[in-house]
């Protein structure tokens, strides 16, 4: 059994943008050398998330337009009466995708459909560089 860990830095723009990480995820699993096997991607902070999706631009506006509906940037929030930082959606809208996602490895690649990529989603208010962690457990 093997294990691998990887760091990911992912420039981010303003919230809700969304990056596909799907070539870089799968590289890093070509280069561990692992043919079957689990690979982890968890992005860190309150304000992050990691999902899959078919990455088009149609899509990539529905789902921003989704997002904003389920936690709507002008909607009033106990975070922002708290610290009035302006990203009390945000916290929300990232804790409804949540920060991860596992994928099964076989014959040495992520099983994905056809038209399904691994992305991160900046939910903040301001840019950031999202760090992503990728485990990959396997032989």
């Amino acid at each position: 059994m093997k294990v691998e860990t990887h760091e990911l830095k992912v420039e981010m723009k303003v919230g809700v943008d969304i990056k596909d990480i799907t070539p870089i995820i799968n590289e890093i699993v070509a280069n561990s050398g692992i043919t079957r096997g689990i690979i982890s991607i968890s992005v860190i902070g309150s304000t992050g998330s990691i999902t899959t999706i078919e990455y088009e631009p149609g899509v990539i506006e529905d789902l921003k337009r989704a997002i904003n509906k389920l936690a709507p940037p002008d909607d009033e929030y106990m975070h922002e009466l708290a610290w009035h930082d302006g990203n009390g959606h945000s916290h929300v809208q990232a804790a409804l995708l949540g920060p991860s996602e596992s994928f099964t490895i076989e014959n040495g690649r992520v099983v994905l459909g056809t038209w399904q990529q691994i992305v991160t989603i900046n939910h903040d208010v301001r840019a950031k560089v999202r760090r992503i962690y990728v485990t990959i457990i396997g032989e």
